[in-house]
């Protein structure tokens, strides 16, 4: 819902899930279940939440782009997110505004996408 809050509330969409981290950004939150699984929410108008549109989400919604993935870490900047595979590959999306996401060009990315500049690096 759009209400703000000032007290705590449990996100009831995670309820069933095992979540293991929790982050925030300027206008949207990310949420990394045990078995790898990502999940956004919030405004979504720069391409944040990885949902493939720029629509505002009120509950968390999974990403699917990341499904075949086990993602060991995420990280939400302003308008942008990273995520670590256990493969070792490093996936962005969101506004590129300044070149932040790493693909060498200034193009936002609608899902996550996997930094080619930085594969095989360990």
């Amino acid at each position: 819902d759009e209400q703000r809050r000032l007290q705590p509330k449990k996100v009831e969409a995670l309820a069933g899930e095992r979540v293991v981290a929790v982050l925030a950004g300027e206008d949207h939150s990310l949420a990394l279940t045990a078995n790898g699984a990502v999940w956004s929410w919030g405004w979504g108008a720069g391409g944040q939440l990885g949902l493939g549109d720029r629509q505002t989400q009120w509950q968390p919604t999974k990403l699917e782009a990341l499904a075949d993935q086990r993602v060991l870490v995420v990280s939400a900047g302003r308008e942008h997110s990273l995520a670590l595979t256990a493969d070792g590959a490093v996936w962005s999306w969101g506004d590129d505004w300044r070149g932040m996401l790493g693909h060498g060009d200034q193009q936002n990315q609608l899902q996550p996408t996997k930094i080619e500049g930085l594969a095989g690096q360990r």
